[in-house]
């Protein structure tokens, strides 16, 4: 199966609104702590579906491979934002159906699993996430008793985009890695193996721009 490329770039001229430009690569019943303030706060605009189980495994999946730089991440709903205090913010909008289903992968249809906001030349705090996509893609990798994981499975190859996604948006950069989650293309095995971290010089960079804030 080839792999679903999700890092093009669309540039903008204005910021005005979220639709400006592109950088490619609701579960009420969920809950959320806080802790203590994290280092960045994820904004998540669920348009769609969203299994529980697959948020959890998606926040856990992205907060390791991210926390592995030093930076903590957490975790708020669109809704749940006003009055709170952050140190840095960024938005993710989800779209399509964030459940797995058996039902047969569409192989002929190829495209971003996500992308982010690109204005002027710069990346902004801003992304979308296309969990149809990432669905379709993994599921041409499943197979045997994988579909009695569909959480983990799923939740572990939205948390990589996701990861994925937050590296541009931290590091304020449109390049990609030669290896790793961070890679210009990932194909749905990738998405769903039992690992696949930063490099080293990923990791770097993310702790040198942390540490500039």
């Amino acid at each position: 199966m080839r792999p679903v490329y999700f890092c093009a770039v669309f540039i903008a001229s204005l910021p005005g609104t979220m639709a400006a430009g592109s950088m490619d690569v609701a579960p009420s019943s969920t809950t959320f702590s806080h802790p203590k303030t994290p280092d960045v706060t994820v904004v998540l605009d669920i348009k769609g579906t969203f299994s529980p189980g697959a948020l959890r495994q998606m926040q856990k999946e992205a907060g390791d491979i991210i926390g592995t730089s030093g930076i903590d991440l957490g975790w708020r709903l669109r809704d749940d934002i006003s009055g709170g205090t952050f140190n840095d913010l960024v938005v993710l909008t989800f779209k399509g159906t964030c459940v797995l289903d058996p039902t047969p992968a569409l192989h002929d249809e190829l495209g971003p699993y996500a992308f982010t906001r690109v204005s002027n030349g710069e990346v902004q705090p801003f992304g979308e996430v296309d969990c149809d996509r990432v669905a379709n893609s993994i599921k041409g990798a499943m197979y045997g008793d994988d579909y009695s994981k569909s959480d983990l499975l799923m939740g572990r190859a939205l948390g990589r985009v996701v990861a994925h996604e937050l590296v541009h948006m931290l590091t304020k950069s449109g390049r990609h890695a030669h290896e790793g989650v961070y890679k210009a293309s990932l194909s749905g095995k990738q998405l769903i193996s039992a690992s696949l971290p930063l490099t080293a010089l990923d990791i770097e960079q993310l702790r040198q721009e942390h540490r500039t804030h």
